[in-house]
């Protein structure tokens, strides 16, 4: 009795634990691809300023608190520094952007994410505003000493009362299907490819390189052959080189002399 009570315990639990491996594998895989998800495709992009090396990009985060999408972001990639936990605005810096991180005013159940790179925080923030938000040495390396501040900007929800420098605007249908991201300046180059490949002697090669059709052959000053005739006086002509052609060796033998008549000495034909 009690094997058999064991039997059907194990028919029904087998089942039942793989159900449960399985939903713990779904889970992990939607977390993973959360996690792997950049900020654009997350985010609809709201708004767009760019102007020379100045890039700031605005996206909305619906139904997220400021201190929820900064901590997201945070455990995506750890920032430089993050400003304290605040319900209407932080700050996260990386090393080559800056997030401002503000409450929606027109709707306050939103997240606006401000990402803009070094060069348009240092044309339009004063750093005596951030320094409520960023250590002296983050801001130090951003505005790097500089004497003379442009702008008053303090973030896209107060655009209207501190204007930035550049002007926002929204973004266009390519920028909305894919969104500009964040990039250093002055890293890298594009080089578009070529119908035409220009070939490059290597180290050390002597020789030139010619297109073609082009390259001339200099006359060979070897070999050069020499046109004659056949026997018979036949109109026809063979080219033969000059290596081809022998002429006879010279006699160098000691001439003979006959014995008796006259004594003379004759060379042998």
């Amino acid at each position: 009795m009690s094997n058999r009570l064991f039997s059907m315990i194990k028919s029904f639990a087998i089942p039942i634990l793989a159900i449960v491996m399985l939903l713990v594998i779904a889970g992990f895989a939607l977390s993973g691809c959360q996690n792997g998800k950049s900020i654009q495709d997350r985010y609809p992009l709201e708004s767009v300023a760019k102007d020379g090396k100045q890039e700031s990009y605005v996206y909305r985060a619906a139904n997220q608190t400021v201190p929820q999408v900064a901590k997201e972001l945070m455990n995506e990639q750890e920032p430089k520094q993050a400003s304290k936990e605040d319900e209407n605005q932080m700050f996260l810096v990386y090393s080559d952007k800056i997030y401002n991180l503000q409450k929606d005013k027109e709707k306050p159940s939103d997240t606006l994410i401000e990402i803009s790179n070094k060069e348009f925080v240092r044309q339009n923030y004063q750093p005596s505003f951030l320094q409520g938000y960023l250590l002296a040495s983050i801001l130090d390396d951003i505005f790097d000493s500089r004497k003379s501040y442009h702008g008053d900007y303090r973030g896209y929800t107060d655009r209207q009362n501190h204007k930035p420098v550049i002007t926002q605007r929204p973004p266009t249908k390519e920028e909305k299907k894919t969104p500009p991201p964040i990039t250093k300046q002055g890293k890298g180059s594009i080089i578009k490819r070529s119908d035409k490949v220009e070939q490059k002697p290597s180290v050390g090669d002597t020789g030139s390189i010619t297109e073609k059709g082009t390259q001339t052959v200099p006359p060979s000053t070897e070999n050069k052959g020499k046109i004659i005739k056949s026997p018979g006086g036949s109109s026809e002509s063979d080219v033969q080189p000059k290596s081809s052609i022998k002429s006879p060796p010279k006699n160098t033998s000691p001439p003979k002399t006959k014995v008796g008549g006259s004594g003379k000495v004759t060379k042998r034909r």
